[in-house]
């Protein structure tokens, strides 16, 4: 179980990031351009809508949207927040594509995956090292071992993490997507399918995973390694008009990061109403599969893992070329944001 430091200590890691920053040894220095906030210094926004997401998977956004510290901070520039609720990676690049949304939630592969894709995100801040995703078979399942799922039904969010964690668990045991049948299901449907016999195993993903295991149902394989960062992503357009709105949401997320260390309790007992699950299951999401104790600079540890599952994309057809792929890695990150983060700017 990961258990959490004081706030004091928290806060002491935004002050390192911020010497790092004088010294140039942040994580991922000259990763990405960062010329968004940057070209215009001193950018003051008056007035106007800030469209932003929630998620169930991300946990500082509800923390973030219970408190009103968003609301708070931008009441001075008469900024209106609007909150966005995103079922999926899928969802929120859908909204941010479209412009719906100026900053959503999503995994680091689903980012890269809608930059490869063309669509103009950056990535600001990093919220979260989860362990979010596993394969979930049923409680009377007698399947125990990924290579039995040759020739059966898997449901999968397309474009998420899980639906990338289940092409990587098949690679790792010898199959590949054509031995199984996919079906394209977002979240709550591929659980719902799963208890009704339609598929025989799912690609889950939390809290709604974690609520499925307290009900019986069983994870036959689970790897860390195969989770993507939970990534904070705006449009570019959004960060070049106003990289000031960009900074407090930056800043917010964390203080909002320092605030949920320290309160564990209270944390769980947000994403347990939020997500409309029981207190004992939020609290296995948010003590034992989420790690919020992470960098929020966007750097070379994301890469490195973004590296591994951009070739899969390709392998699938969801993007074109590895030219794609490797022009995205270089433009998706923006460690600008991050790196001046300052908590002590959000009033709690």
């Amino acid at each position: 179980m990961r258990r959490t430091p004081t706030i004091v200590t928290a806060l002491a890691a935004a002050a390192a990031a911020a010497t790092l920053l004088l010294t140039g040894c942040v994580a991922g220095e000259g990763s990405a351009s960062g010329a968004a906030a940057s070209s215009t210094p001193g950018t003051v926004t008056k007035g106007g809508t800030l469209n932003i997401d929630f998620a169930t998977y991300n946990p500082l956004s509800l923390v973030i949207k219970k408190e009103g510290w968003l609301e708070k901070a931008l009441a001075k520039q008469d900024i209106t927040v609007n909150w966005v609720q995103s079922a999926g990676s899928n969802k929120a690049n859908e909204a941010l594509r479209s412009g719906a949304i100026d900053v959503g939630s999503t995994a680091g592969s689903a980012a890269l995956l809608a930059r490869s894709n063309g669509s103009e995100i950056k990535t600001i801040d990093i919220f979260s090292q989860p362990e979010w995703s596993a394969l979930v078979v049923g409680p009377n399942s007698t399947i125990t071992d990924v290579k039995e799922l040759k020739g059966k039904q898997v449901a999968a969010t397309k474009g998420t993490d899980p639906y990338f964690f289940l092409l990587q668990a098949l690679e790792a045991n010898g199959l590949s997507a054509d031995d199984v049948t996919i079906q394209n299901l977002q979240h709550a449907d591929g659980w719902a399918a799963l208890q009704n016999g339609s598929v025989d195993a799912w690609a889950g993903l939390d809290p709604i995973m974690a609520n499925a295991q307290a009900s019986g149902a069983k994870l036959i394989y689970r790897n860390v390694a195969f989770n993507t960062y939970g990534f904070l992503n705006a449009t570019e357009s959004f960060v070049s008009s106003k990289p000031d709105v960009a900074q407090t949401v930056v800043n917010t997320y964390e203080y909002a990061r320092a605030w949920t260390l320290k309160h564990p309790d209270e944390t769980s007992q947000i994403l347990a109403d939020a997500a409309s699950i029981s207190l004992p299951v939020a609290t296995t999401v948010i003590t034992e599969r989420t790690n919020l104790d992470v960098s929020p600079i966007p750097g070379d540890a994301q890469l490195k893992v973004l590296k591994k599952v951009g070739p899969i994309f390709v392998q699938t057809g969801d993007v074109a070329s590895q030219s794609n792929i490797d022009a995205a890695l270089k433009s998706l990150l923006d460690p600008t944001f991050a790196k001046k983060a300052d908590p002590s700017a959000i009033g709690g």
